[in-house]
C-alpha cells in the first residue's frame, strides 16, 4: 500500500462535543444544587471550567501565537475575567457556547486526508509473481523490474507493466477520465491501479511500485493537499474586526467607572456566539438542501469560497462534453473501402486505453462488423497502436509522427479539420483518416457565457488532457479566453497554482487525473460520480450529468453567504446595544449571558432559513450548440 501522512481520528470533533456535554451537565447540576441546596453551585461549573475551559482557553492560545485573531479570543478574554471575578455560570455558558459552535464546524468540515486515504485503499499490500511454473505472494514494494505478476479476475493492477500471456480487459478509468473497459492481449501496456476484469493476466513488470503513474498521482496529490492554502474563515474575518472595537468599548466601561463587573458584562454579552454558531448552522442548512438537489458538498467552505472566485478552469471530457467521441468521417484511398477499413482499425483498438477507440469500436458495432483477432500488438507511449490482423499490419498513428517516418504519404492526406484525428496504415501504405468530435453539453455555451456577467468570472480557463485540434475545435466553440491541451495531471494541477496565486480560482473536472487540481484549486467540482477519489479530492459533488446544477450551487453559495452575513452581523448589532446597557451597568454579567443566548436564537432561526425556503433554481437559459 502507498504510504500516506493520515490522522488517525477527527479528535478535534470529540473533544469539542466532550466539552459541550461537561459543560451542559455542569450548567444543570448547578441550578438543581441552587434549588436544592444538595451541594454548592459553584463546584459542578469549577469543574467544568478545569476540564472544559481550560482546554479551551490553550487551544485559542496556540491560534493567537499563530497570528490567528479569531471571533474566540472575546470569549477566551471573557471566561478568563469571570473565573477571576467568581462569575462561574457566566464563564460556563461560554465555555458551552464556544464549544458547540466549534464541534458544529469540526463536524462539517471535510477531512483533509480523505483523499490520500481513499487513493491508498485501492492498492493491494501484496502481489502475485511467477517463477517458473510457481506462484507466490511476496510485499508490493519487494516488485523488480522484470518481474512477472500474475493479475487475478477483479485485482488492482500493483505495477506498470505489459501483458505477457492472457486476453481480458482492465478498467484504468482512474487516470484516463473515460468510463470505459479497455481490452488487453499480449503486448498491450497496462497502469498500475487499473482493475482487472473476468480474466487472469499475466503482466513484466516495467517500472517499480514507487515509480509507477500511480505513485506519481499520490504523491502529486499529496503535494497539492499539505500546500492547499488555508483560508481565514468568515466568521474569523469579522471577528477580527469586531474583537478591538469590544475590547476598548469593555476597558472604557471599567476605567470610568471603576466597575470591573461591567467590563465583563460587556465582554459577555459581546461574546460573538452568532458568529460561532450561526454561520456554521448556515453552512450546514446549504449543505441540507444541496443534498435535496443532487449537490454533495463534502467541505462547507466551499459556501464561503465560491462567491469570490474570480477565475474559472474547466477540464473537458464528461464535464462540458458527454464524455462520448464518435466517429464524423472516414476518408479511404481509392485502394481501401471503408468497412474494410473500421473493421480492422476496430479489431485492433479493442486492445487500446486511447479514448477514441470507444468511438471506433461504436461505429463499427453499428455497421454490424465482425471484430477479427489481433496479433502481436503494440502500443507504446508516442508510437501509435500498431499489430497484425490476418497477415496484415495495421498501424494508427497521427499526422505529426506521419511526418516524421513517412514524409511521402503527406500529400494524399486530407486537409487538417477541427476536431481528433487518426492516420491509418496498412502493410505501410496509407489507407484512410478517421475525424472524430465529442459532443458539447446542450447547456455548456450557454452556462460559459453566463459565468461573467452574473458571477463576476474575469477570467474562464479551458484545460485538458485531449489532443490539441479537438480541445481549440471546442474551446473557440464556447468561446473561452485561454486554452490548454495535452495537459498531465500535474501540468494541470500547475496551472491551478499558478491561476490561484492570481485570484480565487473554481476548478471542475471528473476522473482521478482531475484530483490533484480539484484539490488545489480555491473551490473545487467534481462532476458525475465516476470515482470515489474525485469526489473526495473535490469540495463539491454534483452527481447528476447537467452544468445547471453548478449553476444551482453557485446560487445557493451567495444566498448562503448572505444570510450567514446576516446572522453574524445582526447578532453583532444587537450584541452592541447590549453593550451599552452593560457599559452602563444596567445589564449584568449572567443577564449578559441570558441575553447573548436570546440573540443567538434570533440568528439560528434566521440561519435556518435556507431548510424552509424553495429550492435553489438555475438562472441561466439552455441553448443548444451547433
Amino acid at each position: 500500500m502507498i504510504k500516506t501522512n493520515l490522522p488517525s481520528a477527527p479528535l478535534k470533533f470529540r473533544w469539542q462535543l466532550m466539552i459541550v456535554v461537561i459543560s451542559f451537565t455542569a450548567i444543570l447540576i448547578s441550578i438543581v444544587f441552587s434549588i436544592t441546596s444538595l451541594g454548592s453551585p459553584d463546584l459542578p461549573l469549577l469543574i467544568a471550567i478545569i476540564f472544559g475551559g481550560i482546554p479551551s482557553l490553550l487551544y485559542i492560545l496556540f491560534k493567537l501565537l499563530k497570528g490567528d485573531l479569531g471571533a474566540d479570543s472575546l470569549a477566551a478574554i471573557a471566561i478568563i475575567t469571570a473565573v477571576i471575578l467568581h462569575q462561574y455560570l457566566a464563564a460556563d455558558l461560554i465555555i458551552f457556547m464556544l464549544a458547540s459552535g466549534q464541534a458544529l464546524e469540526a463536524y462539517a468540515m471535510r477531512k483533509a486526508s480523505s483523499v490520500l486515504l481513499a487513493l491508498s485503499e485501492r492498492m493491494p499490500s501484496f502481489v502475485h509473481r511467477k517463477k517458473g511454473r510457481v506462484i507466490e505472494d511476496i510485499p508490493l514494494l519487494s516488485i523488480a523490474i522484470g518481474d512477472e505478476i500474475v493479475v487475478y479476475p477483479h485485482e488492482t493492477c500493483p505495477v506498470d507493466g505489459t501483458v505477457i500471456e492472457g486476453r481480458g480487459s482492465m478498467d484504468e478509468s482512474y487516470l484516463t477520465g473515460e468510463p470505459y473497459q479497455i481490452s488487453k492481449a499480449p503486448g498491450t501496456s497496462v497502469l498500475s491501479g487499473a482493475i482487472n476484469g473476468e480474466s487472469l493476466l499475466i503482466l513484466k513488470a516495467q517500472k517499480l511500485p514507487a515509480d509507477s503513474r500511480y505513485a506519481s498521482i499520490v504523491a502529486v496529490l499529496q503535494e497539492a493537499e499539505q500546500k492547499r492554502p488555508k483560508l481565514r474563515r468568515l466568521g474569523d474575518q469579522i471577528g477580527a474586526i469586531f474583537a478591538p472595537i469590544t475590547l476598548v468599548l469593555a476597558i472604557a466601561a471599567w476605567y470610568f467607572t471603576g466597575d470591573a463587573m461591567r467590563f465583563l458584562a460587556v465582554l459577555v454579552i459581546a461574546t460573538p456566539c452568532p458568529l460561532l454558531i450561526a454561520i456554521p448552522i448556515t453552512l450546514i442548512s446549504a449543505i441540507s438542501m444541496a443534498a435535496k438537489q443532487a449537490i454533495i458538498i463534502k467541505d462547507p467552505t466551499v459556501l464561503e469560497r465560491l462567491p469570490t472566485c474570480r477565475t474559472a478552469i474547466f477540464d473537458k471530457t464528461g464535464t462540458l462534453t458527454y464524455g462520448k467521441p464518435h466517429l464524423t468521417d472516414l476518408i479511404t484511398t481509392n485502394d481501401f473501402d471503408s468497412d474494410f477499413i473500421l473493421q480492422l482499425v476496430a479489431s485492433l483498438e479493442r486492445y487500446s486505453k486511447h479514448p477514441l477507440s470507444s468511438a471506433i469500436l461504436n461505429a463499427a458495432k453499428k455497421n454490424k462488423l465482425i471484430l477479427l483477432d489481433a496479433l502481436r500488438i503494440s502500443e507504446k507511449p508516442g508510437q501509435g497502436l500498431s499489430g497484425v490482423i490476418n497477415e496484415n499490419k495495421i498501424h494508427i498513428t497521427n499526422r505529426k509522427k506521419l511526418s516524421e517516418s513517412h514524409r511521402e504519404f503527406m500529400q494524399q492526406l486530407p486537409p487538417i479539420a477541427s476536431g481528433l484525428e487518426c492516420i491509418i496504415l496498412i502493410n505501410d501504405k496509407y489507407a484512410a483518416t478517421m475525424h472524430f468530435h465529442d459532443a458539447p453539453r446542450k447547456e455548456s455555451k450557454s452556462f460559459i457565457g453566463h459565468l461573467a456577467p452574473s458571477h463576476q468570472f474575469n477570467k474562464i480557463v479551458l484545460v485538458s488532457g485531449d489532443r490539441e485540434s479537438e480541445v481549440n475545435y471546442f474551446g473557440q466553440l464556447l468561446h473561452f479566453s485561454e486554452i490548454h491541451a495535452s495537459q498531465t495531471p500535474e501540468q494541470k494541477l500547475l496551472i491551478v497554482k499558478s491561476e490561484r496565486e492570481k485570484a480565487p480560482t473554481l476548478f471542475m473536472g471528473d476522473g482521478i487525473n482531475d484530483a490533484p487540481a480539484l484539490t488545489a484549486a480555491t473551490v473545487g467540482i467534481a462532476f458525475g460520480e465516476y470515482s470515489n477519489v474525485t469526489a473526495e479530492s473535490a469540495g463539491a459533488v454534483i452527481m447528476e450529468n447537467t452544468l445547471t446544477k453548478v449553476d444551482e450551487l453557485i446560487h445557493l453559495s451567495l444566498v448562503a453567504r448572505k444570510i450567514a452575513l446576516q446572522s453574524a452581523m445582526g447578532g453583532m448589532a444587537l450584541s452592541v446595544i447590549g453593550m451599552g446597557f452593560a457599559a452602563a451597568g444596567y445589564i449584568p454579567p449572567v443577564v449578559g449571558a441570558i441575553l447573548q443566548e436570546v440573540i443567538d436564537i434570533i440568528a439560528i432561526i434566521n440561519s435556518l432559513r435556507l431548510i424552509w425556503g424553495n429550492k435553489i433554481e438555475a438562472d441561466f437559459p439552455l441553448e443548444h450548440v451547433p
